[in-house]
């Protein structure tokens, strides 16, 4: 099966409403390409004038976070009706920074993820291992606790429409990047996992990012892995570099 190429950025907490326009504009004709989806992940505030910006041309919009209730009082947060109604198209959950800094386990991503899907948002799910992890031996351990545990309850039609990205955390934002050969061993081990749980067909079809330092220089090589479908592009996503990574080839 041959699975489309997705590279997508992750703005962070970067890029005001007036900045993240100037971004698209420079962007625009640099990210143009008919062989991959493009999507900029952008933080809340910017997502309006984002999903503006970019009409008419090749890029989607994604959110960096959602909360799992339908509306209520939960302040400062954002539900996936808002998202939608807003434009947005995909949605980051469960990447290691709000894993980390915002202790959010397991069990509440799994709750997130379900509610991405009955909004219509596709969800990318993050994963991926600390340093002592993976010096430890139990890289693959944690990637399948962290993929099965976030499933929980997910159909295997929902998860064949769906991103997961793998970022080894000793990797996002260190300049450090996985081997290729390590990226790919741990891409082909979530996807081996996503067969245990349902089943070839939803392994075949499901799209794997690989996240952590991705740039110009590497993007090929890396996209060029059996089960490497793209990126999740972090600081070079704020770049005019982006271009590159999403025209690898």
């Amino acid at each position: 099966m041959a699975r489309r190429k997705i590279i997508a950025g992750n703005w962070k907490m970067n890029m005001t409403p007036s900045q993240a326009v100037a971004l698209c504009d420079t962007l625009k004709d640099l990210v143009a390409t008919d062989e991959a989806d493009v999507v900029y992940c952008v933080p809340a505030i910017d997502i309006v004038p984002v999903v503006e910006a970019v009409k008419g041309t090749n890029v989607e919009v994604g959110a960096e976070n959602l909360y799992f209730e339908d509306k209520g009082a939960y302040t400062g947060e954002i539900s996936a009706e808002m998202l939608v109604d807003a434009g947005v198209k995909y949605v980051i959950i469960g990447h290691s920074e709000r894993r980390d800094y915002f202790k959010e386990c397991d069990c509440l991503l799994n709750k997130k993820v379900k509610q991405a899907f009955k909004a219509g948002l596709i969800p990318i799910l993050c994963c991926g291992e600390s340093l002592e992890q993976r010096e430890m031996g139990v890289t693959m351990d944690w990637i399948r606790l962290q993929i099965k545990s976030d499933l929980t309850g997910v159909t295997a039609d929902q998860v064949k429409e769906m991103v997961i990205a793998y970022e080894p955390i000793w990797a996002i934002g260190t300049g450090k990047t996985a081997t290729t050969g390590q990226a790919q061993e741990v891409c082909k081990g979530i996807r081996d996992c996503i067969a245990e749980i349902y089943d070839t067909d939803t392994a075949e079809a499901v799209r794997i990012q690989y996240g952590g330092s991705v740039n110009a220089g590497n993007a090929a090589e890396l996209f060029a892995q059996p089960d490497i479908d793209g990126g999740l592009v972090g600081g070079a996503s704020l770049k005019a570099d982006f271009g590159k990574i999403v025209n690898y080839k």
